[in-house]
């Protein structure tokens, strides 16, 4: 592979190389094409899935090969060995989504992180062999592109593979995050050889090359599922977890099947909202919560109003109380999702809302209906023929537990923890669970994530989603509210500030600028009193979206963080195949 840099630099205007203000006072500009769109985390990855379009693939062998691209290009959040979710428009109108959360390994039991007192052990769902669940990425990918794309393994994946074999020039945003982390990789002999050079700290512009992930990437593309549930990358994938007392085995990786199912549906105010179901609790938490929205004028109101915060801070508080008791896999636990979605009941649950006092969370409890889960990352792509996918990813915190499998490249994920460890604990997003989401064997574990498309007419015209755990639904909903309430440009409906409610613990986390001081006040005096601003660098959500505008089709790159949106021709090619690498 020749990695032109310049070509890099022009198309995307140094986006990823230099360190953007979380909050703008002007908005950066939305890319704009006719034939397609990419937004994403990765320069890189965005770039693969813009040239994907340019060879005349769709939005679905652009998603696929994004998400391989990501595997390499952002190791904090891209994975092989992680899971994600993926809801899919196409241009017939069909929309399903993948399910290839990952699952607890048979050996997996209740209780298995408490301590003889029956006490959550520290650490143990977080930084250990035993909080690695058993990886769905590579099936799910794979699943998709057999289903519905258009191109081959080798198209798709081999970008990846050059990107890992050939490497990347470090930019400011990876080499300070491979900094921050070592003393996390310290403790495992792979993981410093991946993220240091002997021991020594990377430096922004050196070349990064990954080969055993090549390697594992190479296997996939020529062997496909079986290149990484069975064979060398399954007896290595095992051979780490024995080598670290955790539960994985050959078994586990065979049994492994992604899962097709039925997207959550939703309307507000015309507009179709379209998310992903259970396991994960972000497309019913987004319809409940703007259900309970839908009969309020938000944009009369005006964004940034104490009106408008205070009641979108009390649907939150009941969506969240909600998810604690009623959300977890469906295939496990009935989860009652024609009820928790319906508008009858989203009346019912908001029958209490008082537009001049803040509800006390101790006093919300789950609604009672009949019966019949801090860093991932989204992508968001759309084709010049209609297609449209909206794809979430992770190795739940950031790079997962910090564990490279050896002679693999692959971090490990610790999704085990997005399970309730034990009812009413916390988790480390200080999610509160309880049975629907308790640990069992082959059981997907709750998720937060909430790729989104929004359809208006029957045609997509909002690609949107998030990483942040806990946040990413909150995100999500503000990002919609932005475009359909307040009718903001794509720049601005991503750019503008965010903040966040999850009913426990009490807090309202808020990004700076989010609240004026007039807000600030007028919040307090409904009884909002733990307003807690965000530490300067952080930010809510990433929420890297496409949208279809009067000119084409928009992307943006959340200005948050370094990432980028490039569209289909506007770029001249920056991945090409060498021998050497196949």
């Amino acid at each position: 592979m020749k990695l032109s840099l310049s070509r890099l630099f022009n198309a995307l205007s140094f986006t990823a190389l230099i360190f953007v203000p979380l909050v703008h006072s002007v908005a950066p500009k939305a890319e704009v094409s006719e034939r397609g769109m990419v937004a994403s985390r990765s320069a890189w990855a965005s770039q693969v899935g813009a040239e994907i379009l340019d060879q005349g693939g769709n939005a679905i062998d652009a998603a696929v090969a994004v998400g391989f691209a990501l595997a390499v290009t952002y190791p904090s959040a891209g994975n092989l060995a992680g899971g994600g979710f993926m809801v899919i428009h196409l241009n017939d109108g069909t929309v399903i989504t993948n399910d290839h959360r990952e699952k607890a390994p048979g050996a997996a039991t209740k209780d298995m992180f408490l301590d003889a007192s029956g006490e959550v052990v520290k650490g143990l769902s977080t930084k250990s062999h035993l909080a690695v669940g058993v990886p769905g990425s590579v099936a799910g990918l794979l699943s998709v592109l057999e289903r519905y794309g258009t191109m081959d393994r080798k198209q798709v994946i081999q970008p990846a593979i050059d990107l890992a074999a050939n490497g990347i020039l470090l930019d400011r945003d990876l080499a300070e995050a491979f900094a921050r982390r070592q003393k996390d990789f310290a403790p495992y002999e792979a993981s410093r050889a991946v993220f240091s050079k002997d021991g020594e700290l990377y430096e922004i512009g050196d070349r990064w090359v990954q080969s055993d992930l090549a390697q594992t990437l190479i296997r996939i593309r020529d062997g496909g599922r079986d290149g990484f549930y069975k064979g060398r990358t399954a007896d290595l994938l095992v051979a780490e977890m024995q080598s670290g007392n955790g539960l994985i085995t050959h078994q586990d990786l065979e049994d492994y099947e992604p899962r097709w199912r039925e997207a959550i549906r939703g309307t507000y105010k015309g507009y179709e909202i379209i998310s992903m179901p259970p396991p994960s609790s972000g497309g019913i938490l987004l319809v409940q919560m703007l259900n309970m929205l839908e009969d309020y004028d938000l944009g009369d109101m005006g964004f940034g109003s104490s009106e408008a915060i205070h009641l979108m801070i009390e649907a939150e508080r009941r969506a969240y109380a909600d998810r604690a008791q009623h959300l977890g896999d469906a295939d496990f636990y009935s989860v009652p999702v024609t009820q928790l979605t319906s508008k009858a009941y989203a009346k019912k649950r908001f029958a209490d809302f008082n537009p001049s006092k803040a509800s006390l969370s101790e006093n919300i409890e789950s609604g009672k209906v009949p019966y019949e889960s801090l860093e991932t990352t989204h992508a968001s792509i759309m084709d010049g023929m209609g297609n449209a996918v909206s794809y979430t990813t992770t190795l739940n915190l950031s790079y997962g537990t910090k564990i490279v499998a050896r002679g693999t490249g692959m971090l490990l994920n610790n999704e085990m923890d997005d399970f309730s460890a034990k009812e009413n604990a916390p988790n480390f997003y200080g999610l509160i669970g309880r049975r629907a989401n308790s640990i069992e064997p082959g059981k997907r574990m709750l998720s937060s994530m909430t790729p989104t498309i929004v359809r208006k007419d029957g045609k997509p015209i909002l690609v949107t989603g998030s990483p942040g755990g806990s946040t990413i639904i909150t995100t999500t909903m503000q990002v919609i509210l932005n475009v359909i309430e307040h009718k903001m440009s794509l720049s601005d409906a991503v750019s503008s500030p965010r903040f966040h409610h999850q009913w426990l613990p009490t807090r309202v986390m808020h990004e700076r600028f989010a609240f004026s001081p007039d807000t600030r006040r007028s919040l307090q005096s409904r009884g909002h009193n733990e307003l807690v601003p965000l530490p300067p660098r952080y930010a809510l959500g990433d929420a890297n979206s496409v949208m279809q505008g009067e000119k084409g089709i928009e992307g943006m790159a959340d200005p948050r963080n370094a990432g980028a949106a490039v569209g289909a021709a506007l770029v001249a090619p920056l991945v090409e195949s060498q021998a050497a690498t196949k």
